[in-house]
């Protein structure tokens, strides 16, 4: 059976079960990442079936491979075509590199454990040297012969920026990744404009090898942390408005308060950033707080959502779909 139907202008258009086959996602979770995120706005039939374009069905398919290589729905949702494509052939292109491990010299008290514990296999990394501290830098061997110098600590100041600088200089590397868990906008600043590759210690180490990787290509990462995408609104000012009135009928106020902290957490996340692109002194702060606004929103519209339906309350056309 034709699971396409062709316009009056010869252009072809998919039905829902085809359109995932396509994409290669399961029918049900094309329709729940419809219901949510509102991806790819399908036509209707004149039966009321979703119809789907070539183009929305290569944007599906581009949304699977990056969740697949674990990308977030939730923040994928909110992205062009375009920036989908180019997230993807940044990830294909460090894949596609040589098979042998990325040469590194490690400056971590914990990393060298863990990563050991790995093996070179999972991890992608040729651990030549390693010294546990910034200040223990006449530990590490002036003839290492590494590709990426990995510096791991916990908290950075301006104090560390001489010492990078020094540790560079000692040991002769292409490239530089400085892993931290808090440091100030400034200090990532200014370590990027010595030429290093500035992100937050990784959950999985897996992910170390790409980074060196991007490091070494002078690569920028997708989804800076200055550039903080923005997961599309289930609930905009109206919904929620339209919400709170029909819940007046009920005993329960939750549905007024829930849409209370919707609305607050929703401008808030819209004016941290409006901060981050107009104030460049705390870009990466702004930056933090609009994603982690955006986060706390998408949980409470979860909440929302249940709460909706469980009180027969109207709900967005786009969830009813």
């Amino acid at each position: 059976m034709d699971s396409s139907i062709r316009t009056g202008q010869e252009r072809i258009m998919y039905r829902t079960g085809a359109a995932a086959r396509l994409a290669g996602l399961p029918v049900e979770t094309l329709r729940v990442w419809e219901r949510r995120y509102g991806l790819s706005e399908a036509q209707r039939s004149e039966r009321g079936q979703r119809l789907y374009s070539a183009e929305q069905v290569a944007r599906l398919g581009l949304l699977k491979q990056l969740v697949d290589q674990g990308h977030s729905i939730g923040v994928l949702a909110g992205l062009s075509r375009e920036q989908l494509q180019s997230m993807l052939g940044h990830n294909l292109q460090a894949q596609a590199q040589p098979s042998a491990p990325v040469r590194v010299v490690l400056v971590s008290k914990v990393l060298g454990r863990r990563l050991a514990a790995m093996g070179r296999e999972a991890t992608g990394l040729d651990v030549r040297a390693q010294c546990p501290s910034l200040e223990r830098l006449d530990e590490l061997p002036a003839d290492a012969e590494a590709d990426v110098m990995v510096i791991e600590m916990s908290e950075l100041d301006d104090s560390v920026l001489p010492l990078v600088a020094a540790a560079r200089q000692r040991v002769n590397v292409a490239a530089a990744v400085v892993l931290y868990r808090f440091c100030p906008s400034a200090t990532i600043r200014a370590l990027r404009a010595q030429g290093c590759l500035v992100v937050r210690v990784p959950a999985d180490l897996g992910e170390l090898a790409l980074l060196c990787r991007s490091a070494l290509g002078g690569q920028r990462l997708p989804l800076s942390e200055s550039e903080p995408a923005i997961t599309p609104r289930r609930f905009d000012e109206d919904a929620l408005v339209t919400i709170t009135t029909a819940s007046d009928r009920l005993s329960c106020e939750c549905p007024r308060h829930l849409s209370d902290l919707l609305m607050m957490i929703g401008s808030f996340e819209r004016y941290s950033v409006q901060c981050a692109s107009r104030n460049p002194e705390d870009a990466d702060l702004h930056a933090l707080l609009a994603r982690a606004s955006g986060q706390a929103r998408v949980i409470l519209e979860d909440a929302m959502e249940r709460l909706a339906i469980a009180e027969g309350l109207p709900l967005p056309d786009r969830q009813r779909a």
